[in-house]
């Protein structure tokens, strides 16, 4: 299918089943020359996602920020970082992104931001007691202990002490205090925040730590706070997942339906919830609170058919059964990647088994498109990238690495800038004649991931992305939305389901070949051997007969 030929996501509900591509603004494309990616850069690539065959992008942080945490500690919720440009950059993207019928999605991080927020820099001049400090989390501690122990998600305290004497919360880096959201203040600014972004054009939010916010009343010990310095805390009943949070949810969605029936186009929320219970992940997806939140379970399953097929159906049973449908992910900014984690590799400890990884991820791209729901899709996964494991540390920038002592890699290997040309400076990530220098060291195996080069490779990741995501405009099961899953029986080893009436799907997981358990005809496979019989850690898409 044609770039020109996909046909857009106009219709109401069109979340469901869109598959949305996550833009890492910093790595995706330089346009100045200066080795930090720009927004400038991201609207020059557009063309290039929709040729992908996505339906939108979601744009990391790009605000202004001292980038102690790569720009999740914000210091103006409204404007745009030099690094990256301008707000009339940004609304030159999201026109030429809407000439070319693709959605876009900004980040919005509401449960903390900059220590150089102006509101947190008068909180520190006001001085303990005052109303300023009464929009964050300050309190007395005991002695030279903090107010309580709850940890930080990125290791150590998460309490750090002022001058006067006094202690503020910040659940993840020291730079990011978080707000105190029972404050009138707080609520009333991030809708004005909302509201600014909408009026620009927006087609959604992508919502950080959206089951933070909200705090336990006295913010009492954490009983079960066993964990080190280096571990973090991502499961404090008092930090997380308090009910009130599900009154701002439910808040938010009232103002995008307000946008969505001035503008007859759908606005959405989609949240990061960090919560392992998918009962209590669905209660943020009820219909008037958040549209989606992603289900992490399938990006953190096992390769193995048992694992997918219990992550799968409870996905299905507890998101799809809220009203909502299922955000299916394989990667992200804050994870190794596929390749790497199906290798076996990791940070620090070596890239693992690429040829198995490579095998491994290609099967699961495949599987992920064909469930029912959406997918969101990290960008270089279509380019078949592995995590970059030996960045050195002097290099690495995560605050993660550094508040654990270097204990813990940080995510720094998953953002290296893309590679675009094989055979320029940078990779064409920056233009010729730029600093040649990218913010994050490119490694020189790049050049065999590169844009330009894959492309010319029928074989390739980027053309499996490319035919998979054609394909499931084409198929009406697909993109519909209405063609329910239902398993087929297969051999140990093996997940085989249809949608609908003529499309079916099966993975091969295990280490030997299979008999295919599917009759029909070959649409798409992930290993050019797949036929009659399934490689390993293979995965195919067949077009049913009539009537089967």
């Amino acid at each position: 299918m044609s770039e020109t030929s996909r046909p857009p996501l106009s219709h109401a509900d069109w979340w469901r089943t869109a598959v949305i591509y996550q833009v890492y603004v910093r790595s995706f494309a330089d346009s100045n020359g200066d080795g930090v990616g720009d927004l400038d850069g991201v609207r020059a690539r557009l063309p290039y996602l929709r040729s992908l065959g996505v339906d939108g992008l979601w744009l990391n942080p790009f605000y202004p920020s001292p980038q102690h945490d790569h720009g999740y500690d914000v210091v103006d919720y409204r404007d745009v970082h030099p690094d990256y440009g301008t707000l009339a950059s940004f609304d030159r993207l999201i026109q030429d992104a809407h000439r070319l019928d693709l959605k876009v999605i900004v980040d919005v991080v509401p449960n903390h931001c900059s220590i150089e927020h102006p509101w947190f820099r008068e909180a520190l001049a006001a001085g303990p007691g005052s109303p300023e400090r009464a929009r964050f989390h300050f309190a007395d501690g005991e002695g030279d202990e903090p107010p309580n122990n709850w940890r930080s998600i990125f290791g150590g305290s998460a309490w750090q002490r002022v001058p006067d004497g006094q202690w503020y919360l910040h659940t993840f880096a020291t730079e990011q205090p978080d707000f105190n959201w029972r404050h009138p203040d707080v609520e009333a600014a991030f809708e004005d925040v909302l509201r600014f972004w909408l009026d620009r054009g927006v087609d959604g939010l992508r919502i950080d730590v959206a089951h933070g916010l909200h705090k336990a009343e006295g913010l009492p010990d954490h009983e079960h706070a066993d964990c080190d310095e280096v571990t973090g805390d991502p499961v404090n009943p008092h930090a997380w997942n308090q009910p009130e949070v599900h009154d701002v949810w439910r808040s938010w969605r009232a103002i995008t339906e307000e946008y969505s029936q001035a503008t007859g186009r759908e606005r959405v929320l989609v949240g990061e919830v960090g919560l392992l219970d998918t009962e209590q992940l669905a209660r943020y997806q009820r219909p008037d609170e958040l549209h989606q939140t992603f289900f992490f379970e399938f990006l953190r399953a096992e390769w193995d058919d048992r694992s997918l097929y219990d992550v799968i159906d409870r996905g299905l049973e507890t998101i799809a059964g809220s009203g909502s449908s299922v955000a299916w992910v394989l990667n992200n900014h804050d994870m190794p990647r596929s390749v790497t984690r199906y290798a076996g590799g990791a940070p620090g400890a070596g890239p693992g088994d690429l040829e198995l990884g490579r095998a491994r991820a290609r099967a699961a791209a495949m599987l992920m498109l064909a469930l029912p729901g959406s997918a969101y899709l990290y960008q270089g996964e279509e380019l078949g990238l592995p995590e970059v494991t030996d960045l050195p540390d002097h290099v690495l920038t995560d605050p993660m690495f550094h508040r654990t002592g270097g204990v813990r890699r940080g995510r720094d290997g998953c953002r290296v800038p893309l590679p675009w040309r094989a055979e320029h400076d940078s990779f064409g990530f920056s233009p010729d004649g730029g600093s040649g220098t990218t913010w994050l060291p490119q490694p020189e195996w790049f050049a065999e991931h590169a844009a330009d080069l894959l492309l010319g490779d029928g074989d390739s990741m980027l053309h499996l992305y490319r035919e998979a995501l054609a394909l499931r405009h084409r198929i009406p099961a697909l993109t519909s939305g209405t063609g329910e899953l239902r398993w087929l029986p297969a051999e140990p080893g093996v997940l085989a389901f249809t949608r609908g009436d003529g499309f079916a799907c099966a993975v091969n997981c295990s280490s030997r070949p299979v008999v295919n358990p599917i009759d029909g005809t070959l649409l798409l496979a992930s290993d050019p051997e797949a036929g009659e019989k399934l490689p390993p850690n293979s995965a195919v898409w067949t077009l049913l007969p009539d009537g089967a």
